[in-house]
């Protein structure tokens, strides 16, 4: 096996606890936002995870391992949500959410933007990147739709 796919379940593990972090923290502020959290996180993570399990497969694992490692990952997200909810304070969401919240959003936009915007610099038909900085706008817009009703 190769150190790939090892290497690519400690990151998806630590990926998966930081949106354990995101949901669990989102609820404590309402069920509209930990809603909404939570399914654009699993709308991020469908394609995510079946690109995982490609790695994983890619590096020598067996279709089962690589199912069992990925669904090993998720335990990631049950700590963070874990750890968002036992570090709540005894006077409310306020004082978690205040730095967890941030912290996660801050993650997912680096993540995002580090993929992606080298790739929109090495593209070399100019409608491929707009393409890709509309569909972006796109998505930038549903969210504050969504966040709007």
């Amino acid at each position: 096996l190769q150190i790939s796919g090892y290497l690519n379940l400690l990151a998806n593990t630590i990926d998966n606890f930081t949106h354990g972090l995101a949901v669990a923290a989102s609820f404590l502020v309402s069920r509209k936002v930990g809603f909404l959290t939570t399914m654009a996180i699993l709308l991020h993570e469908i394609p995510h995870e079946v690109g995982d399990f490609a790695i994983l497969l890619r590096a020598g694992f067996d279709r089962w391992s690589a199912a069992k490692m990925q669904l090993s990952t998720a335990l990631g997200g049950i700590l963070g949500a874990s750890f968002a909810i036992c570090a709540q304070s005894p006077k409310g969401a306020g004082e978690i959410v205040a730095w967890i919240l941030p912290f996660t959003a801050g993650g997912f936009l680096y993540i995002a933007l580090v993929n992606v915007v080298p790739d929109l610099l090495e593209e070399k038909n100019p409608w491929n990147s707009l393409q890709q900085i509309l569909l972006l706008c796109t998505g930038i817009t549903v969210m504050v739709l969504l966040s709007l009703t």
